[in-house]
């Protein structure tokens, strides 16, 4: 009898041990970790937009400053400029691209229209322009990926002056973006882009930053810089939590800061520092390097990792 006990007790024991065991591996099977690739696709687009209408937004102040700054590279490259369009008591500018931009970075092709009153001069106090993106087309040479945005923004100079006299008598000039764009990437996806951006200007020519700073409020979200709907149809909010600098002497890409993307249906957050070289080390922003690579810290329910992104 005891013989047959300690058989049928360890039977029991084999089924209690192969069942955790299976149940274990199946609970272990249907909960993977995720990947980071759709934060990091995310990371990629916001850098790609921001540097593509920020490269426009350039173009502009420098046809409203008659064409000579030669802090934003003089005159748009492999572009066409046409004032001849007068609508009522406002004139319009067409901007037409045809091909790289003056440091050979991105080339572009499509169209920006300006609309500004007539007898207003950019330098003024809050001087007021209405941008229209039209099919505008925008490829980095580097990695090869495409963005097209469609859209309006109204731009602003908040407190006047030019950026090509920075250093002459003026120490900082102010310009805010707000309005709403659709980017079309490579692929046919498409984005949602509302912006609510301020630029701020500073230094002197060869060696001007452009500090970048959110100031939305949307759904509780503050700071927001932009805010809408990814590639996936996912509801997004751009968060700048550190000012975004970027140098002109590394081509206006960013130096420094943090960017935080929140996206709440999916329960992610990415958080993105910027400024870091091939070897993913810090530079400094006051260095005269420039950094190639930014850092992504992120969320996705209840998992997390860090990878590091080249510009």
């Amino acid at each position: 009898m005891k013989t047959k006990n300690l058989i049928r007790f360890a039977v029991i024991i084999i089924a209690i041990t192969s069942f955790t065991f299976n149940g274990c591996k199946k609970d272990k099977k249907d909960d993977p970790e995720p990947d980071s690739s759709s934060m990091q696709q995310l990371s990629k687009d916001e850098a790609d937009m921001e540097n593509a209408s920020n490269d426009a937004m350039n173009d502009v102040s420098n046809v409203l400053s008659g064409g000579s700054g030669k802090s934003l590279e003089g005159w748009p490259c492999n572009a066409t400029i046409d004032s001849t369009t007068i609508i009522n008591d406002s004139i319009v500018y067409h901007i037409t691209y045809n091909g790289l931009n003056c440091n050979g970075t991105r080339n572009r092709t499509g169209n920006v229209d300006v609309k500004k009153k007539v007898g207003t001069h950019w330098a003024q106090l809050g001087a007021t322009v209405a941008v229209k993106y039209i099919n505008l087309k925008v490829t980095k040479i580097v990695t090869g990926r495409s963005i097209t945005l469609n859209g309006n923004v109204t731009f602003k100079n908040v407190n006047g002056g030019l950026i090509i006299n920075l250093g002459n008598g003026i120490t900082s000039v102010i310009h805010s973006a707000v309005g709403a764009l659709q980017a079309t990437f490579d692929n046919n996806t498409t984005k949602t882009w509302n912006i609510d951006r301020k630029r701020t200007f500073t230094g002197t020519q060869g060696q001007i930053l452009m500090t970048v700073d959110g100031q939305a409020s949307v759904n509780g979200y503050n700071n927001l810089v932009v805010w809408g709907t990814n590639r996936h149809s996912e509801e997004f909010y751009t968060q700048i939590s550190q000012s975004v600098v970027h140098k002109q002497a590394c081509d206006w890409n960013p130096a420094a800061g943090v960017v935080v993307h929140q996206i709440p249906g999916g329960s992610k957050k990415v958080t993105v520092t910027f400024g870091f070289d091939d070897n993913n080390l810090p530079v400094p922003v006051t260095s005269n390097d420039c950094p190639t690579r930014f850092r992504i810290d992120w969320e996705n329910n209840g998992h997390s990792g860090t990878a590091y992104i080249q510009m």
